[in-house]
């Protein structure tokens, strides 16, 4: 019988093992060079940065007015919810007296309610008394029923407030999913913007100064901006601004309104914010015709329809005017080619070019 053997192994030696290893060492030089190449981040100009933070702020500014949109109906579906839990606990209260009402003449009938009424009137000392009984026990009886009817129809208002209510809270919870997602668009966009202002030196930073910068130059900024509000002494109180020169606003409601935003030269941009410290593009556009006792809507999209539409060459100061074709951004005009606004969250309140954007049209709402 032949002996089973074991097949040879052979070695990984010469010209395998100089193969193996070629193959290996350039395996490793692909996978580096992929790698390298997928975490290279491209070298972006001042002017690349620029650009590309404005499209950041832009995309930003358009989540800012949804965030504002959807936390203003969110806010409608909170205050109608609670006044509709309101009405229904009123409503309950009722009709829990009106159920002891009837419980109480419930257990009265059941306690007198042994004997037949004919029964009763054979055996009744004084017949005629127990018959002036009897018609009053029937008057009773009809307004028995018709409080049994009252407290039906309590009933079906109170479930046709429930039903009311779960629709409010499923319209709020809607809306606060709405806010919640975007919030995150927001501050992500924010967050790139900070990381690529982050990649410039400071002398790059300063020379796009209608950025602004981040850190310190950002404060610088804010300081100058402030500083310019206070040459300009305080806020004018007539239909003309200090840098409107002669050019008169069409009414008082629009020379107050004026005055407001010259008053908050330098506050900071908060997206969200309506003031009075802080404030995003519509938020001061609104705070600043509130004061003038005019109620705007709360987002850009709605308050270039809250007024009469004006033209380019037609713009007085107080006039809305609107940047960007999904018209994402708005300033108060205060004449001479110059508008007051908030521009992103590395500028403050702040005087600016109308020529500065994307012109997209004008309201007067005053």
């Amino acid at each position: 019988m032949a002996a089973h053997r074991k097949p040879r192994q052979r070695s990984l030696g010469g010209h395998t093992v100089r193969t193996a290893a070629t193959i290996a060492l350039a395996g490793a030089a692909t996978t580096a060079g992929f790698e390298g190449t997928g975490h290279a981040e491209p070298q972006l100009s001042p002017a690349q940065v620029k650009a590309r933070v404005d499209k950041l702020y832009e995309e930003a500014e358009v989540a800012t007015e949804k965030y504002d949109g959807a936390k203003e109906k969110a806010d409608q579906a909170s205050r109608r919810l609670h006044d509709l839990r309101d009405e229904t606990a009123r409503k309950e209260d009722r009709l829990n007296a009106a159920r002891d009402a009837l419980g109480s003449i419930a257990a009265a009938q059941y306690r007198s309610g042994g004997l037949d009424p004919a029964l009763q009137l054979a055996l009744s000392d004084r017949p005629d008394q127990y018959l002036d009984g009897a018609a009053f026990a029937e008057r009773v009886g009809d307004r028995q029923a018709g409080a049994v009817a009252r407290v039906r129809k309590q009933l079906r208002e109170i479930e046709q407030l429930r039903g009311a209510a779960h629709i409010e809270l499923t319209a709020l919870t809607s809306r606060q999913a709405e806010l919640k997602r975007a919030k995150k668009t927001i501050t992500g966009k924010l967050d790139s913007a900070r990381q690529l202002l982050s990649r410039l030196t400071d002398e790059q930073r300063s020379r796009l100064g209608d950025l602004g910068a981040a850190g310190g130059a950002a404060g610088a900024v804010r300081h100058a901006s402030r500083s310019a509000a206070r040459d300009l002494g305080p806020a004018p109180s007539s239909s003309s601004s200090p840098s409107a020169g002669s050019v008169a606003a069409p009414n008082s409601r629009a020379a107050a309104a004026v005055s407001y935003a010259y008053g908050k030269l330098g506050s900071p941009y908060v997206w969200g914010a309506t003031g009075p410290d802080a404030f995003d593009c519509s938020g001061l556009a609104q705070a600043a015709y509130r004061s003038a006792g005019v109620q705007l809507p709360r987002t850009t999209y709605a308050q270039i329809n809250a007024g009469r539409r004006v033209s380019r060459s037609e713009l007085a100061p107080g006039d809305l005017v609107f940047f960007y074709s999904g018209i994402s951004h708005v300033g108060i005009y205060v004449g001479n080619g110059m508008m007051i606004h908030a521009p992103n969250p590395t500028a403050p309140v702040r005087l600016a070019p109308v020529d500065e954007m994307p012109f997209a049209g004008a309201a007067r709402v005053a």
